[in-house]
């Protein structure tokens, strides 16, 4: 019962892969190793990825995504051995400097998604010629779309590492503590159980 509280972010990761030209051998760029960028490196895993760089500035996450199966993290993709080569490039993050650094770094003709939620006033710069002259394809996902279902069957397969995802249980009497615990960012997935 602990991992079901997953499967509604997992079936908003599944919806995100719907929107994504999915082909087997394509290198992944994932900004953000929290709950649904981890996710969204498993699902890129288990879709035939070539390869997977994630990148965060929390270092504890990072290790989290090694372990998932990221072939390469760094706090900085200019860190990372592929500076400008990814196929696919996930942010998972909402940040607007984060949005407009993913950008630069699609490979010609390699699609860019916007998954992560940023401020609905918040406004990012692009370059147009860009997009145009490299036919980069930028694409957003919003939630669920008749995705709750197969989220259910990839759990039961075990396409997503539920123990790894569940960090933290608290019962509501420990909503600070859980607070906390999530703005400091050492925890991924923090339940609140009514009754523990």
């Amino acid at each position: 019962m602990d991992a079901a509280a997953l499967i509604e972010p997992l079936s908003c990761a599944v919806r995100g892969f719907d929107v994504l030209p999915r082909r087997l051998g394509d290198h992944y760029l994932i900004y953000g190793a929290g709950t649904m960028g981890l996710m969204m490196l498993q699902l890129a895993k288990a879709a035939g990825a070539a390869s997977l760089s994630v990148v965060d500035i929390n270092k504890g996450r990072l290790e989290i995504a090694e372990r998932l199966g990221a072939d390469a993290t760094a706090t900085d993709a200019t860190a990372l051995d592929r500076p400008q080569s990814w196929e696919t490039v996930i942010d998972c993050t909402g940040v607007i400097p984060v949005i407009e650094d993913g950008l630069t770094r699609v490979r010609r003709g390699g699609t860019f998604q916007q998954f992560g939620v940023a401020p609905s006033a918040a406004k990012a710069s692009f370059s147009p010629f860009s997009v145009y002259n490299d036919e980069i394809t930028i694409v957003g996902s919003m939630v669920v779309l008749h995705s709750f279902g197969r989220a259910v069957d990839l759990m039961a397969k075990g396409v997503l590492d539920a123990d790894t995802m569940l960090t933290h249980s608290f019962g509501l009497d420990d909503f600070g503590t859980a607070l906390q615990t999530f703005r400091d960012g050492s925890g991924r997935k923090i339940q609140l159980r009514p009754q523990a």
